[in-house]
């Protein structure tokens, strides 16, 4: 159940009620694709820098190790040993990113595993299923994901079908919530918002999916190679169709900045590979802009990556020897940056938070964003 308690022009501040845990939103979702977020981060490590929920990937652990396999470990929670909330994504991104290797008909995906080569079929049922063996705490609708180039007649049928799956979906998650085995009785369901960058097909498919009643909404198929002017464009035409008192989750976005201005725009829910990607290359985010550890510049600076943060990285070590780390390839190097990004993230959520119940959303985030600009 979603609260909402407060809102600044579009932006809103909330709170999430689920099963595993109340979700203070906006929220950023830390992404551990295989169950594990890269760069060697513990569960522990997690609790530690102050994430609230965790991602995983529905068609990755459906291929390694089964979710058969994790069903019998008693769920995803139990399996890596967290207690909060869970979101699982439903594949079709997966399966959108694997063009080369799939074949989309009505009834579903057929497609080849990046691993083995093997033959998988994944349709709406198939995913409900899956999702439900690994007993997250919210599950996304299984959508196809068209390319923002793709042209709008393509975009039209794509979208009409994603719908039809979603009614599929919806039936088959209240199918499993209802059955005897089920881990999680109470999981909830997020339909997907499509349309490219087709405002009119976006605001058709928002009001279409709105009277689903489901738990929540996201809006997908942006941050895949269409500029920034456009996808800020579509989430102002699309949320104003999604209901207010739901969450909204922008799939896969993005920078900071890019959080901030979707904030505004009504968007409680986030996640992006980018602070654990960047991380692993030495990348670290503050609030004077990004900075490359592997710079000459950073050889004997004795400094932390940003003075006064209190990430395990920061608290303890300079950047001098993180760099050193890294360009030895070190795996303590990746992770403390890792660590870092996330506390980063993790924490301007916070400070989001926080300047949405004073009522200072605006002047926070123009600040962050002057403050960012810099460099360090």
């Amino acid at each position: 159940m979603y609260k909402l308690l407060k809102q600044e022009g579009r932006a809103k501040r909330g709170e999430f009620h689920t099963v595993h845990g109340v979700i203070q939103t906006p929220v950023f979702m830390n992404v551990g694709t295989v169950a594990a977020i890269k760069g060697a981060v513990s569960t522990e490590d997690l609790e530690n820098i102050k994430t609230q929920v965790e991602l995983s990937n529905t068609y990755h652990l459906h291929v390694r190790p089964g979710d058969k396999i994790i069903k019998q470990m008693g769920g995803l929670h139990k399996f890596m040993s967290w207690n909060k909330p869970i979101l699982t994504d439903s594949g079709g991104f997966q399966v959108f990113s694997l063009a080369g290797l799939r074949k989309i008909k009505e009834e579903g995906v057929y497609f080849n595993s990046h691993i083995d080569g093997r033959k998988i079929f994944m349709g709406p049922e198939e995913s409900m299923q899956i999702q439900s063996n690994l007993a997250s705490t919210i599950a996304m609708a299984f959508d196809e994901c068209p390319s923002s180039v793709a042209d709008r007649q393509y975009v039209q049928n794509s979208v009409e079908r994603t719908t039809r799956w979603l009614e599929r979906c919806k039936a088959e998650m209240t199918r499993l919530n209802s059955l005897e085995d089920t881990i999680n009785k109470n999981q909830m369901l997020f339909g997907i918002n499509q349309g490219a960058i087709y405002e009119d097909i976006r605001i058709e498919h928002a009001k279409r999916i709105s009277e689903f009643d489901l738990d929540g909404y996201a809006i997908g198929g942006l941050a895949v190679g269409e500029s920034h002017e456009d996808m800020y464009r579509i989430i102002e035409a699309t949320v104003p169709y999604l209901p207010v008192n739901k969450p909204t989750y922008l799939m896969g976005v993005g920078t900071p900045a890019n959080i901030l201005e979707a904030v505004e725009r009504g968007i409680d829910f986030f996640d992006c590979v980018y602070p654990t990607r960047n991380g692993r290359h030495g990348h670290v985010y503050t609030n004077f802009g990004k900075i490359n550890l592997f710079n000459a510049k950073y050889e004997l600076d004795d400094r932390p990556i940003e003075e006064g943060c209190g990430c395990p990285a920061c608290k303890r070590y300079s950047r001098a020897y993180i760099r050193h780390l890294l360009k030895a390839k070190e795996m303590l190097g990746m992770r403390l940056c890792v660590l870092h990004n996330l506390y980063f993230y993790n924490t301007m959520m916070e400070e989001i938070r926080d300047a949405l119940d004073a009522g200072e959303f605006a002047s926070y985030k123009k600040r962050k964003l002057d403050g960012m600009s810099g460099n360090n």
